[in-house]
């Protein structure tokens, strides 16, 4: 018998924008459907009209794009199916697999105090035979008695007790369905083989199942639920507490091909050890059954090192391209005054050092402004600490660059012979030209930086960082 093919959804919600945590579940998706020959759908979540914004479909949409995980077929907006929800909804009321209930939340909660027990629904209106209504509510009657289980492929085995679920909505009082009861109505619509979703979904599990089961949809999904995303303190990522939006690490200038080998690493690693490979060599290697159960640490430095080996990789042309937002729309320089010839020159050296697109400017301003940026904790390091000698190594250098020939390896010679004359080392001579002239302790290569400024403009910044001591 052939095995059905493997079809995986994404659903985000369009309550907010993309975040890591549904990065990661929409890529371990992909991953999946890909690895296996089958399909990866997307789905949006919209049938929250209160919360749900239109806008941030096209970010989800785009967010995607960047990642790189393409979808098959057209996405589906669950605000476009109200009809089969509703019909759903009529066919449970039918069977007497669900109800309708006035209680405002208030009422539950009262109930609840009273009785002294755990809070939540006491199945108040089970018997009432109430109808539709201002203010009401569909329930749906969970059984009594019994389990509902399922083997999930990262958990094992997980089982609740039916006593223990309360008779949840399946209809909010304005006409809208539940999430869950969506979800149950498309992934049969769909055709979805497998539920790959975090973990903290564990326990809608039950009333999907619980659903399926009562509308009698033929079939079984199969479950994996991943561990949770969690910051240094073992914290769930929190929107409030942690950057957790792509959009944001977009903007800081983390290659797309960075952050998808990154996040394949969240809960799931490569059989061999090699973390850092290609998207390719991930698909061919992920398997669900390999994912961990543990949360997984999001590791911003590690990230950061995997973007650095990403920009490292990148070819010069690709480098320029890629930093050209950072370089015209964000840069800290007038416009009319950048040139990308001078840039490539200096490009190969920047590409050595950066961890993200974003920190390119700050290697390259000193070229494209008319003026250094001072860093003041550099200057005072430098220059203030140590004054006779940052005077007598500007004074040296302004001499020996004067009539030098205009290259790197004669003004690294020119500009040491101080070393060798007064016995200081090499790294205390080079920081006074070094900030009088970039503006800062740390940059490019300061010779090949000299070669790129030109000899006038050289000299007078440093004339102009003597003056100032």
């Amino acid at each position: 018998m052939t095995s059905p093919v493997v079809r995986v959804r994404f659903a985000p919600s369009p309550t907010g924008y993309l975040h890591i945590g549904g990065a990661r579940t929409a890529l371990f998706n992909w991953l999946f459907a890909r690895g296996q020959g089958g399909q990866f759908v997307l789905r949006i979540e919209d049938t929250d009209s209160e919360r749900s914004k239109p806008e941030l479909i096209d970010v989800i949409f785009r967010s995607l794009e960047w990642l790189g995980l393409d979808w098959d077929g057209t996405p589906v907006h669950q605000s476009e199916r109200g009809e089969m929800y509703s019909a759903a909804i009529d066919a449970l009321l039918a069977t007497g697999n669900a109800y309708w209930c006035d209680c405002t939340p208030d009422a539950v909660k009262a109930r609840a105090e009273a009785r002294g027990g755990q809070p939540g629904y006491d199945g108040h209106c089970r018997e009432r035979g109430l109808g539709p209504g201002e203010g009401h509510v569909v329930r749906f009657r969970v059984p009594d008695e019994g389990t509902t289980a399922f083997d999930d492929v990262i958990r094992g085995h997980v089982s609740f007790e039916n006593a223990n679920l309360e008779d949840f909505v399946i209809k909010r009082s304005n006409g809208t369905p539940m999430f869950h009861l969506a979800n149950a109505v498309d992934d049969a619509d769909q055709g979805i083989t497998h539920v790959v979703r975090g973990e903290d979904l564990i326990n809608v599990t039950p009333k999907v199942l619980l659903i399926r089961e009562a509308l009698g949809t033929p079939g079984e999904l199969t479950f994996a639920h991943l561990p949770l995303i969690v910051n240094e303190k073992r914290q769930k990522l929190s929107k409030r507490r942690d950057d957790v939006s792509v959009g944001d690490y977009i903007d800081r200038g983390y290659l797309a091909e960075a952050m998808v080998n990154y996040l394949a690493t969240l809960g799931w690693g490569p059989p061999d050890g090699i973390e850092i490979r290609p998207l390719a060599e991930i698909v061919e290697l992920f398997h669900l059954e390999d994912v961990n159960s543990s949360g997984a640490f999001f590791d911003v430095k590690k990230l950061q090192h995997f973007n650095g080996e990403y920009i490292r990789d990148l070819s010069l042309p690709q480098f320029v391209g890629k930093s050209t937002r950072w370089l015209y729309d964000d840069a800290p320089w007038p416009a009319e005054r950048f040139d990308v010839a001078t840039f490539e020159v200096l490009a190969p050296l920047v590409q050595e050092r950066v961890k993200l697109l974003s920190e390119v400017p700050g290697y390259v301003d000193f070229v494209f402004q008319p003026d250094p940026t001072i860093d003041e904790a550099s200057w005072e390091k430098v220059m203030v600490k140590a004054p006779e000698l940052a005077v007598a190594v500007l004074d040296h250098a302004a001499g020996a660059f004067a009539d030098c020939t205009w290259d790197a390896a004669t003004l690294e010679v020119v500009l040491f012979a101080y070393s060798d004359e007064h016995g200081v080392a090499k790294g205390k001579v080079q920081a006074p030209v070094r900030v009088a002239v970039t503006g800062r302790t740390v940059g490019p290569p300061l010779f090949e930086s000299l070669e790129v400024l030109g000899r006038d403009e050289t000299l007078r910044r440093i004339a102009a960082a003597r003056a100032r001591l």
